[in-house]
């Protein structure tokens, strides 16, 4: 997954004769969705900057920036509406973990990223007859790939399944993202005091893990805004994913003395963070019947029941007083 994903020749995200972003493309977040996910959560940035005591110089660091349409959004918001706020902020978008370790240590702050988790390189194990392997990529008779069971690569897998008490039934799959605690810990050793917010789609432990619900687990490929059939035929070609595992995320981030904030499903934290509002002065200022029926629409499918936002969550950790 590493390799199909960020290998620097062929790697999905790496490839630049690819169009990943956009209708044309094979997915589309939010922020490129509707201006009003990055207004909606300016406006929560700027309610945290008055929670941290408006301090004279805070930085925004936007872990997997991308094309930069939330970052466009956001810093237009702030500088419109929070000017004290705008003055105050250094955005620094971030793409590597050669980047983050560049970062010098921030006093105070903002970790945000939106689909970014998900995109992490994940083990994946199953249970056997034998106990738990773990499942590998070979080459069968017709050099094709396909998955073949292993033993476990590293012993963190066997301490992951008992600290979060997985138990699996037989030919049950699962994927492990040790990547999280690796990311995690980068986070933790760059910011000081302030905000990490994480946006994806995921469970908790006892939900993720349910056979009843997932009896495969959740890797999957995307092309085109459609499911790829086999994650392995074309390596490179699509997008690959899997869900994130919320119960991890709190966990790791708690030993690092990150408190949460805020854990709920995305529709309703951008309800509660004023996306309404930000509709109503986005429709006053349209020009065009068009205008007014894309920002409606944009604002329907991230907070109507079935839509995007009730497929994500967003959780908000807090460190430092």
């Amino acid at each position: 997954m590493k390799a199909a994903l960020y290998d620097e020749a062929g790697g999905y995200y790496n490839r630049s004769d690819l169009k990943r972003w956009g209708r044309k493309g094979d997915y589309r977040t939010s922020p490129e969705r509707s201006e009003l996910f990055a207004a909606t959560f300016a406006r929560y940035f700027a309610k945290l900057y008055e929670e941290l005591q408006r301090p004279s110089q805070w930085t925004i660091v936007e872990a997997g920036a991308g094309a930069g349409d939330f970052a466009a959004g956001v810093l237009r918001t702030l500088e419109d509406r929070f000017p004290p706020v705008f003055e105050a902020t250094r955005y620094v978008p971030v793409e590597t973990n050669e980047e983050l370790e560049q970062l010098p240590q921030i006093e105070a702050g903002i970790f945000f990223s939106n689909e970014l988790l998900d995109a992490f390189p994940v083990h994946r194990l199953i249970q056997t007859e034998d106990g738990i392997a773990e499942l590998y990529v070979s080459l069968d008779a017709n050099e094709k790939f396909v998955w073949s069971n292993g033993p476990l690569s590293t012993p963190r897998l066997s301490e992951f399944c008992r600290e979060y008490a997985v138990e699996l039934e037989n030919d049950q799959i699962i994927e492990v993202n040790l990547a999280i605690d690796e990311w995690l810990t980068r986070v933790a050793a760059k910011l000081e005091s302030g905000y990490l917010i994480s946006v994806d789609y995921g469970a908790e432990s006892c939900d993720l893990y349910d056979v009843a619900l997932r009896p495969h687990g959740t890797l999957r490929a995307f092309s085109h805004h459609q499911f790829v059939d086999e994650v392995l035929a074309q390596p490179g070609d699509y997008d690959i994913t899997s869900n994130v595992n919320w119960s991890q995320v709190q966990k790791v981030a708690a030993r690092f003395g990150f408190t949460t904030v805020e854990f709920a499903q995305q529709d309703r934290f951008l309800m509660d963070a004023g996306l309404l509002d930000e509709l109503e002065r986005a429709l006053s200022r349209a020009k065009t019947d068009a205008d007014k029926l894309s920002l409606s629409a944009g604002a329907r499918e991230m907070i109507l029941p079935g839509g995007m936002g009730s497929s994500f969550q967003v959780l908000v950790q807090k460190r430092g007083s």
